[in-house]
């Protein structure tokens, strides 16, 4: 596997890879992999460094492993819900990584708090999250390549469309999806004692939104220690 020679490449958001200087070395390092699960970008973190694979899905996870008996890889792989990371003790992880998976949570606060609770002082935390002005318009419609704004923000599909489209849903056993505010997306991990380090967005290929805006944003950011948020 390329990974263990040093070559290796993740994704936050769809198209744009991680820069290189948003990690620290790996040598070592602990690592959560935080609703991450499909066996793609956790495997790839196994360049040194000790893995954890956190998701609510037993199918992804089963991907996970079966990447890493394949690639003879280290790698832990735990079921839970993003929000609630009490399985960790606090300060246990040197780094997260998030991709895109919060819109699939009512509250995207308690991911950021408990994301910042298992971060060691200093730890990084890399998110992958929707830009909000995705969920303003009319899916179905925007699908065909028309924009139409139907709906306010917060987006949430328990109480944003009608009982009949989100039973569609459901019946195809697709998660639900919420549309959080950047208040809660970028303020909230402040609010946890994170600190923005890196910022940057990307397109989703194929959706008309993106001809005028991109539809995602990845951000870096670092856990204040104990002596910095008192002086803050």
């Amino acid at each position: 596997m390329r990974a263990r020679q040093g070559d290796w490449q993740v994704g936050l958001t769809v198209t744009k890879s991680v820069l290189r200087s948003w990690f620290p070395p790996l040598m070592g390092l602990r690592v959560l992999c935080l609703a991450c699960g499909g066996g793609q970008q956790g495997p790839r973190a196994c360049s040194g460094a000790q893995v954890t694979v956190f998701d609510n899905s037993q199918q992804q996870l089963a991907q996970d492993r079966y990447v890493a008996r394949r690639e003879n890889l280290a790698l832990d792989t735990i079921a839970g819900d993003m929000r609630d990371l009490s399985v960790f003790p606090d300060e246990t992880f040197d780094l997260i990584f998030h991709p895109v998976s919060n819109c699939f949570v009512p509250d995207v606060r308690p991911v950021w708090r408990e994301a910042a609770r298992v971060l060691v002082p200093g730890g990084i935390l890399l998110a992958g999250f929707c830009n909000p002005v995705l969920y303003l318009f009319d899916q179905e419609k925007a699908d065909d390549g028309i924009l139409e704004v139907r709906h306010r923000l917060p987006y949430s599909d328990l109480t944003s469309i009608s009982n009949d489209e989100r039973q569609v849903y459901l019946d195809e056993e697709q998660p639900l999806e919420f549309g959080h505010l950047l208040e809660d997306q970028i303020g909230g991990q402040l609010d946890a004692g994170l600190v923005l380090t890196g910022f940057y967005e990307d397109i989703w290929p194929g959706a008309e939104l993106s001809k005028y805006t991109p539809c995602y944003i990845a951000t870096r950011s670092v856990k204040l220690n104990l002596v910095e948020k008192r002086v803050s």
